[in-house]
């Protein structure tokens, strides 16, 4: 299906959708909260609203809980013009919750409740297919890789958006108290990599993965292969480095006052990609990258500056104002 009368290309966003609870008071324990506030989140359903609020196309494809959370997510991807053509919903399981303590410099901590939570249960023979094969670009993670029927359904989906033509982009966003072990989660993380196009990492993702205690050139290119046209490293507030087969560099980051980074990557993602769906030459022309990657620094700037993943991402016009004033 390609985009006709101006209309953007489809980019579809596959894996967990859940609601984290953040406290109304920063830099204290989950023990030490006075009470909570839904933040609904996951990092391909963020990617999937980071995008449709840039203007572009978006669709997110996963399982939910038939239950009230469950339906009030649903209901924020339909309320941010994202398709919700592909979630199904699970009768027997809950919407999965995360309680999440911000530290007092905006990083933060997580208490995962997923005993199975509906996310995990999606099977094969559930996917939209024809949504994922009208996708010019299918997005990822590695959470649905962590247990079965989801890993079989999350390989079957980038497997069905291949053979159709799309650009795969995969996110690691590694949570390590979701895996088994550290082995494992390096392991199957790595398991998909060869498949994967553009390929985005931060720097404490990077070290995790090669084992080194260093964040250069050479660790980084150590994860290379011969697939992948975009390698990116996220430095928080350090900006990013960007690899491809031809050019490497770094690009400046945007200094603002952050006061929750949750969401800051998964900007920086539906940025970058909300860039190339439509012009993948992009990534061979590094004057034209680089002005892609000052703008995805830029959507993740802003994100850091509200709390909360999906009300903290940015539309075109706070992004113009923040590349225009710097």
């Amino acid at each position: 299906m390609a985009a006709s009368n101006g209309e953007k290309s489809l980019i579809v966003s596959f894996g967990e959708m859940l609601i984290d609870f953040v406290p109304t008071v920063s830099g204290v324990s989950l023990a030490e909260a006075p009470g909570f506030i839904k933040a609904p989140g996951g990092a391909p359903a963020n990617v999937a609203i980071a995008i449709s609020r840039l203007g572009g196309r978006a669709a997110f494809v996963g399982k939910l809980g038939d239950d009230e959370f469950g339906h009030m997510l649903a209901g924020i991807l339909k309320q941010n013009g994202v398709s919700a053509e592909g979630i199904n919903f699970d009768t027997g399981a809950r919407t999965a919750l995360a309680f999440v303590t911000l530290k007092s410099d905006g990083e933060r901590e997580f208490m995962f409740y997923r005993n199975p939570s509906a996310d995990m249960l999606l099977r094969p023979d559930e996917l939209n297919l024809d949504l994922i094969r009208s996708a010019k670009v299918f997005h990822y993670g590695s959470i649905s890789l962590i247990v079965e029927p989801c890993r079989s359904a999350h390989l079957k989906a980038m497997e069905v958006a291949k053979e159709a033509g799309a650009l795969l982009s995969y996110d690691p966003n590694l949570r390590l108290p979701l895996w088994p072990s550290k082995e494992e989660a390096q392991k199957q993380i790595l398991s998909i990599w060869d498949k994967a196009e553009v390929i985005k990492v931060s720097d404490e993702e990077l070290m995790f993965l090669t084992g080194s205690d260093k964040v250069d050139d050479e660790t980084a290119l150590s994860l290379w292969h011969s697939n992948l046209k975009l390698l990116l490293v996220t430095l928080g507030d350090k900006g990013c480095r960007y690899y491809t087969k031809s050019f490497h560099g770094s690009v400046d980051p945007f200094h603002v006052n952050a006061v929750d980074t949750t969401g800051a990557g998964d900007s920086y993602v539906g940025a970058l990609l909300c860039k190339i769906v439509d012009d993948r030459a992009v990534l061979e022309d590094e004057a034209r990258l680089r002005e892609v990657l000052r703008y995805a620094n830029a959507c993740g700037a802003i994100t850091t500056t509200k709390k909360g993943a999906i009300p903290a991402l940015p539309t075109e016009s706070e992004v113009q104002s923040l590349l225009k004033g710097n």
